[in-house]
């Protein structure tokens, strides 16, 4: 018998990276998977993405603001699929009659000194525990977050698994003009929101405490678009005379990676850290932080530093920037680690657990 699979694929039209990031190239992949042929996938948006087989990827818009999408989402699905993949809210599954599979990103609200945004971090630790106890799988998207998440909810435990992400094998292919039109020099890159979290405001005091000899030529460059209490990392990226570039289309994205002498990620907690693989999957050595999950995704691929200290960081920038030979050993393992990740990968495993909540093999 065929298998329904009802998707919420809002984040795939409504949110350009992270989750955004996380859906498109789930049903990238899906329309690719030899396991998925006997699948048929309805995407629950409100608006619709991409291009899709019509036979096998059905989409079902409904124009409704939270929290009565939800509602709406979780009465249709339970008339309509076998299983249920709650990509962007824990609130979905409160309702859905049908097995839901709940993604765990993070633990972000819960973790002390991660800097949540304050409303987010509020719906977050108001919907989470019926959620888990409704779910019929947990996919956590790395070890970290589902140690995390057992720590916390330790009645979760038995429906907890993870599926890793990986980068889009676009980033490891070769870049005709690396760079940025805005950046006519050397850059150290920095790739996210500008939101706390990132610890952006430590980055660039590291940045500025280093000897004009060591930063040569070298400028900062910021990526991401604007977000929440972003105007210390304003003010200190003014004052530094780093670059904003602001958001960047994912062809800017693979270019800006190529071309960077040093990619710096220095982030107080990440469930993930997507940007890390992209980065070492185009070549670039990463500086990263020793905490949450990014060792584990970047392996022994990566320069590590504490996150909370400034010095820490400096040296970081410090030794990469005055040693090539180490930066082109990172990059080279760098490319070996994001190989180990693929999305091919995710897309069978989330579908291998779909089947089970389903009661289908």
């Amino acid at each position: 018998m065929r298998l329904t699979v009802g998707v919420d694929a809002r984040a795939a039209a409504e949110v350009p990276a992270g989750r955004g990031r996380y859906v498109r190239e789930l049903l990238r992949a899906w329309s690719s998977l030899e396991d998925a042929a006997d699948v048929r996938f309805l995407l629950y948006a409100r608006e619709p993405w991409g291009e899709l087989d019509p036979e096998r990827f059905a989409w079902r818009l409904i124009g409704l603001p939270d929290p009565a999408w939800h509602l709406a989402t979780a009465a249709r699905a339970s008339r309509e699929v076998d299983v249920f993949l709650s990509t962007n809210s824990y609130l979905t599954a409160w309702f859905c009659l049908r097995p839901t599979a709940v993604v765990i990103y993070d633990l972000v609200p819960f973790v002390a000194g991660a800097r949540a945004q304050s409303r987010a971090a509020r719906i977050e630790r108001a919907t989470i525990r019926p959620a888990l106890r409704r779910a019929a799988a947990l996919p956590c998207i790395s070890q970290a977050t589902l140690d995390d998440l057992i720590a916390r909810f330790p009645h979760a435990a038995a429906k907890a698994s993870v599926i890793p992400l990986a980068a889009d094998p676009a980033f490891s292919e070769p870049i005709s003009r690396p760079g940025h039109p805005e950046l006519d020099g050397p850059y150290v890159l920095a790739v996210g929101t500008l939101e706390p979290r990132k610890n952006l405001e430590r980055l660039i005091a590291a940045w500025t405490s280093l000897p004009e000899e060591v930063r040569g030529e070298h400028v900062l460059a910021l990526v991401g678009p604007r977000g929440w209490d972003d105007a210390p990392i304003l003010a200190a990226a003014r004052d530094a005379g780093a670059r904003l570039l602001g958001r960047v289309s994912d062809e800017e994205l693979r270019a800006l990676y190529a071309g960077a002498s040093v990619f710096a990620y220095p982030s107080l907690y990440e469930g993930f850290g997507l940007p890390v693989l992209e980065a070492m999957a185009a070549g670039a050595p990463v500086l990263t932080s020793n905490v949450s999950s990014l060792p584990e995704v970047a392996g022994d691929a990566a320069l590590l530093v504490d996150p909370l200290d400034t010095g820490a960081i400096a040296a970081g920038l410090r030794r990469l920037l005055t040693d090539p030979r180490l930066r082109s050993e990172l990059g080279e393992r760098g490319r070996a680690r994001a190989r180990e990740f693929s999305w091919e990968r995710t897309a069978r495993e989330t579908l291998a657990l779909l089947r089970g909540a389903a009661g289908r093999r």
